[in-house]
């Protein structure tokens, strides 16, 4: 899938962008599996701003997503459709009973191609089943964390992970940002790479389209007055207070952790910082 060039017409379009939209078959989503998003401008149940810059933004709807295909299902892709709520494509699929599901869209899937799910599904791409039935190496997407839970690792554009080893009751998978994870055998997987695959070098362009995509306007800490920020206050445009860069709160950035979830790094085999170091 190509990027798309804009004519430079004006300053802001010379340097834009956009994906190339040629392989979405329809602009219109199914109603029965669309339903109203509200806009929460970064705030959380009690009206507090937990995410900074946030607000306004173009409406969307949100698509009721079947992230746990049951075992069984025979489904057949009846149209390839764009999401605004997330960077991969999505799926209109119908299955044997009539019903109608969205699932995530791979670079393998076009209109009329058949997927199965369940531990009987074949090994082929686009497939889902069980982490125990995909043989060692395979790239796939779309990974559950809890067996039955739903798909909930690997499910951005562009993105895959490996299947690298099975050991006992659980799977060695291979995640994008390079960490080496458990899961259960039990765990479902599809087989293939999440679609979209150059989203990641679509280019903004202007401070407008940001602006319409809900993000708004972020001020420098060394801009702003030394009551405001850490980094303020100065003379002549200081730039920061001459120690390691910081938050409005004081709290370090670049580099400094604040992984709270130990619960979970009986699970981790290989940090992804470690996988990074030996670039």
């Amino acid at each position: 899938m190509a990027i798309k060039q804009y004519n430079p017409t004006t300053p802001g379009r010379r340097g834009m962008t956009t994906q190339d939209v040629s392989s979405i078959t329809t602009r219109k989503p199914l109603k029965s599996l669309v339903k109203s998003k509200k806009q929460n401008a970064g705030r959380n149940n009690t009206g507090r701003i937990t995410v900074r810059h946030r607000g306004g933004g173009v409406k969307r709807h949100y698509r009721l997503m079947n992230h746990n295909l049951a075992a069984g299902l025979t489904v057949t892709i009846e149209q390839i459709e764009y999401d605004p709520n997330r960077s991969a494509r999505i799926a209109r699929v119908k299955d044997q009973h009539g019903l109608y599901h969205y699932i995530l869209a791979d670079t393998s899937m076009t209109v009329g191609k058949v997927i199965k799910s369940g531990a009987e599904a074949p090994v082929e791409s686009s497939n889902r089943m069980p982490l125990a039935n995909i043989p060692v190496g395979t790239q796939i997407y779309a990974i559950e964390i809890n067996p039955g839970k739903g798909a909930q690792m690997v499910r951005s554009a562009g993105t895959k992970a490996q299947l690298m080893a099975k050991e006992g009751d659980y799977a060695q998978v291979r995640m994008p940002s390079g960490e080496v994870r458990k899961f259960r055998l039990e765990a479902t997987a599809a087989i293939g790479i999440v679609g979209n695959v150059q989203h990641q070098n679509v280019k903004i362009g202007s401070a407008g389209r940001n602006r319409r995509k809900g993000i708004r306007p972020s001020v420098r800490g060394v801009a702003m007055n030394a009551t405001d920020h850490p980094h303020g206050g100065g003379d002549g445009g200081a730039h920061g207070p001459g120690k390691a860069p910081r938050t409005p709160w004081g709290q370090l950035t670049l580099g400094y952790r604040t992984r709270r979830r130990k619960y979970t790094s009986k699970l981790i085999v290989k940090t992804r910082h470690d996988a990074k170091r030996k670039r």
